[in-house]
């Protein structure tokens, strides 16, 4: 038993035979120290709720609200462990809210409901297969500053890389650009393969992503999407023929941005993709 009274998640797998199932991109952490430590990263969390996605057996969930976080609502989508997190439910009294369903799909705010008060981190091992599409819809919303005061999430090291890579490296991307322009990103820590069950075969990492406080690029976020995704949908192309993807001629915006034609898109800076979008929004 740990402090929280509830048995080893080792325990907990056998218990409700919760074998990981690929197509659900799962491998579930077992060690509550490395949880407890996840959490911590994430600073101090007595008054804060926290959304976390892919809970599984409950691993990080013990962590969070062993650390203290006010509460924890957490998204499931495999059914057989919704029983194990409500033992873990049991165990903290009106501190854990779980609900079945695609992360995908959510409204987070309707299920974590009146925040009033209290920051909302959203902290998570996040499922292998939905974990990059999760962070895009969650830094392209519309509105901004969001709804979360930060983000600590778990990838494989390969997409934490993208997420914090800087300009004329091989990681440097989409990713790179849509996370950079709205937020401060970087990675707080590698996880070995063996801190799983079952292991997988690449390492993870934990990135924090931070909004900024102020958005003055805010109107031109889906201008920046479409020039974005065409420039790094050809990103061995120059400019000049990448961006015809746009559907108007490239070379009078690229002048105006004061962009060489001949530049490929992992030469160019955040600062140089927001200011090529805001020529681009011009009629």
């Amino acid at each position: 038993m740990y402090e929280d009274g509830l048995p080893p998640l080792r325990d907990v797998i056998k218990q409700y035979d919760l074998q990981a199932k690929k197509m659900l991109g799962q491998n579930f952490l077992t060690d509550l120290n490395l949880t407890s430590k996840i959490a911590r990263s994430a600073g101090n969390l007595e008054k804060s709720i926290i959304y976390e996605v892919g809970p599984g057996p409950g691993a990080l969930t013990r962590g969070l609200l062993m650390s203290g976080a006010h509460k924890v609502v957490a998204i499931e989508m495999d059914h057989r462990c919704i029983d194990a997190l409500g033992d873990v439910s049991s165990a903290y009294p009106g501190r854990l809210d779980v609900h079945e369903g695609d992360a995908l799909k959510m409204n987070e705010l309707e299920l974590i409901g009146d925040a009033k008060g209290k920051d909302i981190h959203i902290i998570a091992n996040l499922p292998y297969n939905i974990g990059t599409a999760l962070l895009v819809k969650w830094m392209t919303a519309d509105n901004w500053k969001p709804w979360f005061k930060s983000l600590t999430l778990m990838f494989q090291k390969e997409v934490g890389q993208r997420i914090v890579a800087t300009p004329k490296t091989k990681a440097y991307g989409r990713l790179s650009v849509l996370c950079q322009y709205r937020a401060d990103t970087r990675i707080i820590f590698d996880i070995s393969p063996q801190a799983f069950t079952p292991p997988p075969k690449v390492t993870s990492c934990i990135v924090q992503i931070v909004p900024h406080d102020e958005a003055e690029n805010a109107p031109i976020q889906k201008v920046l999407e479409r020039v974005v995704s065409a420039a790094f949908n050809q990103r061995r192309k120059m400019l000049r023929a990448s961006l015809k993807a746009m559907g108007v001629d490239p070379l009078p915006k690229l002048a105006a941005a004061g962009i060489k034609e001949t530049a490929r898109a992992e030469e160019l800076s955040v600062e140089d993709f927001c200011r090529l979008a805001k020529h681009y929004e011009k009629k």
